[in-house]
């Protein structure tokens, strides 16, 4: 299989409102991002954290980039007409080389759990030679939640 789509994943955002109370901060900068191959199959429904199955293996690795991802720089959470919207600055791995880098993993690296949030699929592979990979999040955000269907 290989990755398919983007998402949030449906296990953490339970464990955050039932009895769980798992404590995700999206306004934490200790939170990450990072870069995997197309070799992992995401499971929205069931995946729980980075470094557990499928986010143990296929992470990208060479110069300029650091297994675990780069840190979120400049979170925000907004909300205006039932819509939460969670943003952030341009997240980039500058002189770098990358190979085959398919999607960027957004979790929880505070918490003892590594709780995987979101993941964004790229829709192709990216690869630098001692270049900057950019990711340019869309300036509507990250991601939106529409507590108002």
């Amino acid at each position: 299989m290989a990755v398919s789509g983007s998402g949030l994943f449906v296990a953490t955002f339970i464990d955050v409102f039932d009895a769980t109370q798992l404590a995700v901060d999206l306004s934490s900068t200790g939170n990450k991002w990072a870069l995997f191959t197309n070799l992992i199959t995401p499971n929205f429904t069931t995946d729980t954290a980075y470094g557990v199955a499928p986010y143990d293996t296929n992470e990208v690795s060479g110069a300029g980039y650091t297994a675990g991802g780069a840190a979120v720089a400049s979170p925000t959470l907004t909300g205006a007409s039932g819509v939460i919207t969670y943003d952030q600055a341009d997240t980039s791995w500058p002189t770098s080389t990358i190979t085959g880098a398919r999607c960027a993993l957004l979790y929880a690296d505070g918490l003892a759990s590594n709780s995987v949030i979101c993941l964004v699929d790229f829709g192709a592979d990216y690869s630098t030679s001692n270049g900057t990979l950019a990711v340019q999040w869309n300036a509507a955000g990250v991601f939106t939640l529409d507590l108002v269907p």
